[in-house]
């Protein structure tokens, strides 16, 4: 099997990671309308489902129409941190736990967690993002792929930080 099919089987991989987020997402949204919830940012949301789907198609498009090359020793590391990347954020899932979403819905008088990754970073999984968004690409030397990619997503990043900051500090207990 060629290296491009071996990385869109990655790229794919991770395309089916983002639909599982998605399952628990509209299981946790759920649960957090139910407990009265209150959604803020919708206008941004959008936006930022567009970006990460444009991430996983201009790394496939990119690499078949511009034929970039595997180059081992960037290719290997990237896959690593692509990897970690994936751990944060299942890491993040999981010590958020129902108050975990891709939304932005806060329960009202909810603490804010303050364990996992959360004791050294306010956005872990924001940081994970970022590392993926630039290390997927150039797994296989996609880096146009790579800083449109983290353009665009600093653009929406801080949008949706200042968002997430916001609806925490109004439903804060």
């Amino acid at each position: 099997m060629s290296s491009e099919a071996l990385y869109t089987l990655l790229v794919v991989a991770v395309g089916l990671e983002r639909v599982a987020e998605l399952v628990v997402s509209q299981r946790h949204a759920a649960w957090a309308f139910a407990h009265g919830g209150v959604e803020s940012g919708r206008g941004h949301y959008p936006v930022m489902v567009l970006v990460h789907t444009g991430l996983l198609v201009g790394c496939v498009v990119e690499v078949q129409v511009a034929d970039r090359a595997f180059v081992p020793v960037l290719g290997w590391s990237m896959l690593a941190l692509v990897v970690l990347a994936q751990a944060v954020r299942w890491w993040c899932i999981a010590v958020l736990g129902r108050q975990w979403n891709t939304r932005v819905i806060v329960v009202p008088g909810m603490d804010l967690v303050r364990a996992g990754p959360y004791r050294f970073l306010p956005h872990p999984n924001y940081v994970a993002v970022a590392v993926e968004g630039v290390a997927l690409p150039l797994v296989h030397d996609a880096w146009v792929t790579a800083v449109v990619f983290t353009v665009a997503n600093a653009a929406v990043l801080a949008t949706r930080i200042r968002v997430e900051n916001r609806a925490l500090q109004a439903a804060a207990p």
